[in-house]
């Protein structure tokens, strides 16, 4: 059997739990010495996941942004950038977005129903690959392992990280968390109701904390709970 992915869950979230605020406009959570971080991070990656809720609404390029870190990738035999993933169940993908244009390969994953439904919106622009009736986890991650990608950074959005903590996939989970209250029940918040395994009174290890600017990360493993 093919092994699975290592799967880092990245965030960055508001001293109360949102990714973002309700408004039109991305909220700007992280800083730059931040996003520097983030950068890094993809670039030790094999792949990078977000929800197709996440490539409508917030349209992203999904690069490693560096320079220095691609040509390193290179030189260890790498692509240049990390294989970008989405995955949806309906297909409703418009082949006008930046994820498409920019980076290289990419890839979405989809149930059975909807494969024809998404080749015909992208042609050429995404390999598609249909995985069942539904959209399991367990079997998208034995997708990406056939695929040869080892670590798997996990972007968003918050339905993807919920459903990722609560059937116990994510290895590791970087929080980072900005000095900011959202305070609006209708944003998106990092983790909605589900049934985590071990309960509330189950506790994570913590892997790291640090200060980056004004901004504190924390690194969890969650599958270390006592």
């Amino acid at each position: 059997m093919t092994d699975r992915p290592y799967v880092v869950l990245s965030a960055a979230m508001s001293v109360d739990g949102y990714l973002d605020d309700a408004g039109a406009e991305r909220l700007r959570l992280s800083n730059d010495l931040d996003f520097d971080r983030v950068d890094q991070v993809r670039a030790a990656s094999d792949a990078i996941l977000i929800g197709a809720n996440t490539v409508r609404r917030d349209n992203p390029r999904l690069l490693v942004n560096s320079d220095r870190r691609r040509a390193q990738r290179v030189a260890d035999g790498k692509p240049e950038y990390p294989v970008k993933v989405t995955v949806t169940r309906t297909g409703d993908l418009s082949d006008d977005l930046r994820f498409w244009h920019v980076g290289g390969e990419k890839l979405v994953i989809t149930v059975d129903r909807a494969v024809e439904k998404v080749r015909a919106a992208l042609g050429d622009l995404a390999d598609v690959v249909g995985i069942g009736p539904d959209l399991d986890w367990g079997l998208v991650l034995d997708e990406l392992g056939r695929r040869g990608v080892e670590r798997l950074m996990v972007e968003g959005g918050g339905s993807i990280h919920t459903q990722l903590m609560a059937a116990d996939l994510a290895d590791e989970v970087h929080l980072a968390i900005a000095p900011l209250v959202v305070g609006q029940p209708e944003a998106a918040r990092f983790l909605g109701a589900a049934g985590y395994p071990g309960g509330p009174a189950a506790r994570m290890r913590v892997l790291e904390v640090r200060a980056i600017g004004d901004v504190v990360l924390i690194r969890y493993s969650p599958k270390e709970r006592v």
